[in-house]
């Protein structure tokens, strides 16, 4: 896999607050970049569609079979990761969780 679609993979995950703590680094360095930011915003505006009931569209009854389908087709990963809610990777254990706002908190 390149490394422009790793780091594209990467701010995916982090969007969907499915990123391995081990990884935040890595999607924080490439959101300093234009071609992270641009990512960021498009994978945002994407999630925000996809949850929106006034932006989004009605699903047919075959769409959740057809998804389902698409993704057992798909390779699994080399290696597991340990996924964490991003909360967890990012408060330490015994540390007061922070105030939730904002799309994230809304997953």
């Amino acid at each position: 896999m390149d490394t422009h679609t790793r780091l594209h993979e990467t701010i995916s995950a982090l969007a969907d607050g499915e990123l391995a703590a081990s990884e935040l680094e890595l999607a924080f360095a490439a959101l300093d970049t234009p071609s992270g930011r641009h990512a960021w915003d498009a994978y945002r505006l994407i999630g925000d569609v996809l949850r929106s009931e006034q932006c989004g569209h009605a699903l047919s009854a075959q769409f959740d079979a057809r998804l389902a389908s698409h993704l057992a087709a798909e390779a699994a990963p080399d290696e597991p990761a340990a996924h964490l809610p991003l909360s967890a990777a990012i408060v330490p254990p015994g540390a007061a969780e922070p105030l939730e706002a904002g799309p994230l908190a809304q997953r």
